[in-house]
């Protein structure tokens, strides 16, 4: 039995080993060898189409539009479609106000979801490239000019920027441990990219060419089947960090639960449903990255409980001593993130890698017992971000 519980411990440890730091140390190393060197353009300007499915967007629906229209680029290159998916407030007054001939706004009078008003927008826009953004985000002006440039290479088919959490003064669990868990990610973005093989894009803020767009499944999320596909025909997907997307977090942790349950469901789902696209490179970027991140719920609990079976030797009872401080100041942080109290990254991080990974169990389960999210409600506390995103 002892063996049993000595090989478990093993087992747990390698497979979180290899996911948080394997995947992205083979990341590098492979990219010296197989490095994918974009041709970039500076003078490229193509007529660009930004998409916006907006329900209830009154909040921040305005300086969106206005931010958007003011983007250091070509007017004449530029138009902005925004969807409003039956919304219930004062989002359509808002944009029937607007006097600016590049905004096409559309209602749609049933509600349908993100990607079948996407779909529609989709159709309507004359741009050869379509950039997809939220209503809440925060765009650096110059960002068209950072990402636009690499599609002057014909072999990029999706570009996508950096997505930051807005910084405030007094800051939540919910949003030290996001700011880290993005930067993580970041991380992992940028080595992806010097394969040319980004794995998914940030939904914020991502841009495809025209001719690639194929018609969004309406209960996947659209910034993983777009480079899914787009990648899986052999495309170029890449990531630049210098075009931010800057959004608030929320400081509810059941509406941050809510949302990572959803992405991480929305996930699985598309992984199923368009594994034909995941071939050699890509396909073991999905099982590093995704699969066995999503599951690290069974090492994690292998791990605590092949320590405290083994906890007879002192080197266990010190790791199992480490597990329990771990947990611990998680639980600080949900109670610091639930009383309203500033968030310390000695316990946010812990406590936002404990949601997380619940969230993904949670959202798969779902997934598996038959739910879809067609349409969703926003996170509302992201909401109401007005402020200046100037470089």
């Amino acid at each position: 039995m002892t063996l049993v519980f000595l090989i478990s411990f093993w087992i747990a440890a390698a497979w979180l080993v290899y996911v948080y730091l394997g995947y992205p140390v083979s990341l590098w190393l492979l990219g010296f060898q197989r490095r994918f060197r974009p041709i970039l353009q500076d003078g490229f300007l193509p007529k660009v189409s930004v998409l916006i499915s907006a329900r209830n967007e009154e909040k921040d629906i305005g300086w969106k539009v206005a931010e958007t229209l003011n983007w250091d680029y070509p007017v004449d290159r530029l138009e902005l479609l925004v969807a409003s998916d039956a919304s219930e407030d004062r989002t359509d007054e808002i944009l029937h106000s607007v006097r600016d001939s590049r905004l096409k706004f559309v209602r749609m009078e049933q509600r349908v979801g993100k990607n079948v008003a996407l779909n529609h927008l989709t159709n309507l826009a004359t741009g050869d490239l379509l950039f997809f953004t939220d209503a809440n985000s925060h765009i650096e002006r110059t960002c068209l000019h950072k990402m636009i440039r690499y599609f002057g290479d014909a072999k990029v088919g999706c570009v996508t920027g950096k997505d930051l959490a807005l910084e405030e003064e007094a800051e939540s669990s919910i949003t030290v441990g996001e700011r880290s868990y993005w930067g993580y990610e970041s991380m992992i973005q940028a080595l992806e990219s010097r394969l040319g093989s980004v794995l998914i894009c940030f939904g914020a803020i991502f841009c495809i060419r025209r001719n690639l767009f194929t018609p969004l499944q309406s209960d996947l999320a659209n910034d993983l089947e777009l480079p899914m596909r787009i990648g899986g025909a052999g495309y170029a997907v890449l990531f630049e960090p210098r075009a931010c997307s800057i959004e608030k977090a929320t400081h509810s942790p059941q509406e941050e639960f809510n949302r990572r349950r959803r992405i991480c469901g929305q996930g699985i789902l598309g992984f199923w449903r368009l594994r034909k696209t995941l071939r050699g490179l890509r396909a073991w970027q999905f099982v590093s990255r995704k699969f066995l991140r999503w599951l690290s719920v069974i090492p994690l609990v292998l791990l605590l409980v092949s320590s405290t079976a083994l906890a007879t030797h002192l080197v266990f009872q010190f790791l199992l001593a480490v597990q329990f401080v771990f947990y611990a100041l998680a639980l600080v942080g949900w109670l610091t993130a639930i009383g309203g109290r500033q968030g310390r990254p000695l316990v946010a991080i812990p406590f936002y890698f404990v949601l997380v990974h619940l969230a993904a169990v949670v959202g798969i389960i779902e997934i598996f017992r038959g739910r879809r999210f067609h349409v969703w409600e926003v996170a509302l506390l992201t909401r109401g971000t007005e402020t200046s995103s100037e470089d």
